[in-house]
């Protein structure tokens, strides 16, 4: 059995620009929550070869977990 998260094409989000409403261009990435959580409300990143866990508790806050 495979333990690796299944790798899937993210939702078409539009126009993702790097520009913020603010117009600082320094900010990065700009991305809904409910676009990144999609319909199952978790996302799995890696960062520097870790897996980390992005989930939204039943009160709306967003929780990062190793």
């Amino acid at each position: 059995m495979n333990d690796q998260p299944e790798h899937i094409t993210p939702p078409d989000v539009g126009d993702l620009s790097l520009k913020s409403q603010d117009g600082d261009a320094n900010r990065g990435l700009c991305i809904s929550s409910a676009d990144l959580l999609g319909d199952v409300g978790v996302a799995t990143i890696l960062h520097q070869g870790q897996r980390y866990q992005l989930r939204q508790t039943k009160a709306g806050k967003l929780i990062l977990t190793k």
